[in-house]
């Protein structure tokens, strides 16, 4: 008989379990352990995001909607700071103001950095900068140069005005020679309120307000190491991380509330540009909002002229629209817009009557001087102006010449020209008698048999001319002397 084998105590059984629970405690406290050092050393824990948007190229309409979409996503997203980095030749003063004015307004603090080496803060990149709560720049960046560019005829000097001599005493440079000043009153008072709104950025931000006011009056220029010296940037930054290493623990104040950056170790996010905000820089720029504004016109025309060809006018239509959304942000002359229609009509006109020659010419010389004088000067903080360039001019004046004496001539003469198909081309068509009964009968033309019917008889093969058409039945009459057969 086969003993049985002892069975274990309850005691023996807890301890089993306590040993095993015991076990799996110390290993979950291990992990828990291992996941706070890791923590701990991460180098982005506990630090608030920083946020990045490129600036590069001409500040424009896009620039300044990128920029304020940008800090009020920074501001939606609790983030510490706002990184703006600036590559910029210039741009439109209503853009750059813009953008400096959500700059003042956001809860966020805006460091703008000058970068990449090689990149330039010039004439409204220098107010851009001087706006902002820290400046930076990358080594072989310049600044400076934010004279209005209206001021500036081709080959001429910097304007400037006499200093009274508060003003060269409180300078810690040696200031320029006074040139005369602007010839016309318009240009002093571009001049003084584009240097009074350096200067109250300058004084704003504590930076150098003296050579803001040369940078405006004189042109003036500098070097990231020159800029750093006299007080015009903050930091000398070789790279973004370079950057954020610098800035950590500074202290800035930006919509009243004072904030200690923590940007060691922060990893920033780059805000791409939406695609509504690319398409608005392409069709705001200047070359392409004009031959958006000629397709609408053409197309149009065309369809109208043309009336069933559908494609034009639907391309028309819409090129139009989007020429008229373009316009409505940008500084419009309506005299040039004008002369752009009066050239058109001239041209129009002489499609329609051609041997006027004046007509012809007086259209193209209208349309060239509306292209010329279709965007206002923009003055104040621009590096740059609007304008549509000369090769484009040129080449709409040509191919808009071509296309109204042409095409739309071409247009106009064939509607003038006899009835080639359909009903109507078989009035006064000679047909064949094939048979003739009292006034009525039936006439063979084009190959077809169709009744016919007269105020006399005839004989069958007798050639007829039809006069008119009754419905299905044909009006014949006899062949007058000089009838074709």
């Amino acid at each position: 008989m086969l003993a049985r084998r002892p069975v274990s105590s309850g005691p023996a059984l807890k301890s089993a379990g306590q040993l095993r629970f015991r076990r799996w405690r110390a290993a979950l406290l291990s992990l828990a352990a291992a996941a706070a050092l890791f923590a701990a050393r991460s180098p982005a824990a506990g630090v608030d995001p920083v946020y990045v948007v490129e600036v590069k190229g001409a500040i424009g309409v896009a620039t300044g909607r990128h920029v304020d979409r940008a800090l009020k996503r920074a501001a939606a997203d609790h983030a510490q700071l706002m990184v703006i980095s600036l590559d910029t030749p210039g741009g439109l003063v209503s853009a750059t103001r813009e953008i400096i004015q959500s700059m003042l307004s956001a809860p966020v603090p805006v460091v703008v950095y000058v970068a990449p080496g090689g990149a330039r803060a010039a004439s409204a990149g220098t107010y851009i900068t001087y706006a902002a709560n820290l400046a930076a720049m990358a080594p072989g960046t310049n600044i400076g140069a934010a004279t209005p560019i209206s001021l500036l005829g081709p080959g001429s000097p910097a304007p400037a005005i006499p200093q009274s001599p508060e003003r060269n005493a409180e300078r810690k440079t040696t200031p320029a020679p006074a040139s005369p000043p602007p010839g016309s009153t318009e240009e002093r008072k571009v001049l003084n309120d584009a240097i009074a709104f350096i200067r109250s950025l300058a004084q704003l931000r504590g930076r150098n307000a003296n050579w803001a006011e040369q940078a405006v009056r004189n042109a003036a220029t500098l070097t990231a190491q020159d800029a750093l010296k006299e007080h015009v940037v903050d930091i000398i930054a070789a790279d973004l991380p370079n950057l954020l290493a610098q800035l950590d623990g500074r202290k800035v104040t930006t919509a009243g509330t004072d904030h200690v950056l923590k940007t060691k170790g922060a990893s920033p996010v780059l805000i791409a540009t939406d695609t509504w905000t690319e398409f608005l820089g392409v069709i705001t720029d200047p070359n392409v909002a004009y031959l958006l504004l000629l397709a609408g016109i053409y197309g149009l025309l065309f369809e109208f002229v043309s009336p069933g060809v559908v494609l034009p006018g639907i391309v028309g239509g819409i090129s139009l629209l989007l020429a008229l959304a373009a316009l409505a942000v940008l500084p419009v002359n309506y005299a040039g817009l004008a002369l752009i229609l009066l050239g058109v009509a001239l041209m129009v006109a002489e499609a329609m009557t051609p041997g006027v020659i004046a007509l012809g010419i007086g259209g193209v010389v209208a349309f060239i001087a509306g292209a010329i004088f279709l965007f206002e000067p923009d003055t104040g903080t621009a590096g740059t102006t609007l304008a549509v360039a000369w090769p484009v001019v040129l080449g709409a004046a040509a191919a808009s010449a071509a296309f109204l004496l042409l095409i739309v001539g071409s247009a106009f003469r064939a509607r003038r020209r006899p009835v080639v198909s359909g009903a109507e081309n078989m009035i006064d068509t000679v047909a064949r008698v094939a048979d003739w009964q009292g006034r009525v009968g039936h006439v063979r033309v084009h190959g077809e048999l169709w009744e016919a019917r007269a105020e006399r008889e005839f004989r069958p093969g007798e050639a007829v001319r039809i006069a008119r058409r009754d419905g299905l039945k044909l009006v014949v009459e006899p062949v007058s002397e000089g009838t074709p057969p």
